[in-house]
């Protein structure tokens, strides 16, 4: 499909946050903060990055993303839908009994998507199977992209993965950490302290890059630099921004599994209008994105 360039993306992540929004205030339920920190770098995949067709979406030579953290499964969706995997109009059934949106992601319910997931720390262990297994067949020219969370360091199973990647030099797999500081609980360095990641990552065989994860150019030029390593698998540090775009909900883990309009949160508006209120700082933010570009 067409790409975008950076300014595009940037205004068109911000009409898939706004779209995110709605949906989760439908829904009165799912996840927020991490959705919508995510939004920039879903929609460089989607829109600028992946190798990809919707309207052929088992194509033999698609890429492969894998969303190792599925609870964030609501900001794929939309972008999906904004990219032409299913109609926008479905995005108002998610998590309602019998759609093809639910929860966390299943594959057998929505073409494009590659895995199911649910229990986290698992996605970067299949992500690297199905790297292996490219790579058995001789496709090495297919990448295999894999969103983790950085909550998702805790498990052990987790590291397993990040070894059996290392031992067998995939370096067609491509890890995007979402490194937003928050888990359910609490912050992460306060739950279980994962600094310094930086060091952890290179000291398993991984070649490492630190981005901004909400700077468009930084994600595409560090995919870019990710493809051109050899003999080794990558992993990017992407520092994101929790709840990013609504002041009310950035940087708040009460915001992480919390829909707007379903309680009342600690310095945010009442349940009642955080929808309303959400979508004007994010159209806000839509004005302040298309004059830095004009």
């Amino acid at each position: 499909m067409m790409q975008l360039t950076p300014s595009q993306l940037a205004l068109k992540a911000n009409e898939i946050r706004q779209d995110l929004i709605k949906m989760l205030e439908q829904a009165g339920s799912g996840h927020s903060a991490g959705p919508l920190g995510l939004a920039d770098i879903f929609t460089a995949l989607y829109f600028n990055i992946l190798k990809h067709d919707p309207k052929n979406p088992d194509w033999d030579e698609r890429d492969i993303l894998i969303l190792s953290n599925g609870h964030c499964t609501p900001i794929r969706y939309v972008t999906m839908a904004h990219a032409g995997y299913l109609p926008k109009e479905e995005l108002s059934t998610l998590r309602q009994y019998g759609s093809r949106l639910q929860g966390h992601p299943e594959r057998t319910r929505l073409s494009g998507l590659e895995t199911t997931s649910g229990p986290l720390g698992s996605g970067l262990s299949q992500a690297a199977g199905m790297t292996y297994a490219l790579t058995m067949d001789q496709q090495r020219h297919r990448w295999v992209y894999c969103i983790v969370s950085d909550g998702e360091h805790d498990e052990g199973n987790f590291w397993e993965g990040v070894m059996f990647a290392a031992k067998y030099n995939l370096s067609n797999l491509i890890v995007i950490v979402d490194r937003n500081n928050i888990q359910i609980d609490g912050p992460t360095e306060e739950i279980m302290p994962l600094e310094d990641l930086h060091a952890k990552w290179e000291a398993f065989g991984w070649h490492v890059q630190e981005i901004d994860g909400h700077n468009i150019d930084s994600i595409i030029d560090a995919c870019s630099m990710a493809r051109a390593i050899e003999n080794r698998p990558s992993v990017i540090i992407a520092h994101t921004i929790p709840g990013k775009g609504v002041n009310f909900m950035e940087y708040n883990y009460l915001w992480h599994g919390t829909p707007p309009g379903k309680q009342d949160i600690p310095g945010a508006p009442p349940k009642s209008i955080q929808a309303k209120e959400a979508l004007n700082a994010l159209r806000t933010l839509g004005g302040k994105i298309r004059s830095e570009h004009e």
